[in-house]
């Protein structure tokens, strides 16, 4: 839809008329000064009051803080299950010739065959939620 704003033909589309019309329930004049507030065509006098008043008091998107994160350590609690299947696919592999490094105990194996490498990531999942 073309709209004539102070001598500036402004191409407003259709669909967002509709949408603003059938959602909030508002006239076609009434959508139409919304969709002009909303690309800074018009400015709403509450909505600049409510904007500088929130800039005075430093309010920002989102929770952002100027201060680092703490970063925790966390401790995973051995696995004796895990642990025990590295071990018994190290013991395998040995079995074949192959030279393994356990490079975490209870998750990961390291190896080569040939000139490859290769590394196996064990991972326990968690039960299906019911």
């Amino acid at each position: 839809m073309r709209y004539n704003y102070n001598g500036k033909n402004i191409n407003i589309p259709d669909e967002d008329i509709k949408r603003s019309m059938d959602v909030l329930h508002m006239t076609k004049e009434k959508a139409i000064q919304l969709w002009l507030e909303d690309e800074g065509y018009e400015e709403n006098e509450v909505v600049e009051a409510l904007t500088a008043k929130a800039k005075e008091n430093k309010i920002n998107k989102g929770a952002k803080s100027d201060k680092p994160r703490k970063q925790v350590k966390r401790e995973r609690k051995p696995d004796a299950e895990k642990e025990n299947i590295i071990q018994i696919l190290a013991k395998a592999l040995e079995n074949e010739g192959i030279t393994p490094q356990i490079t975490n105990i209870g998750k990961i194996i390291e190896f080569s065959v040939g000139e490859n490498n290769y590394k196996l990531d064990l991972i326990k999942k968690r039960p299906p939620k019911k």
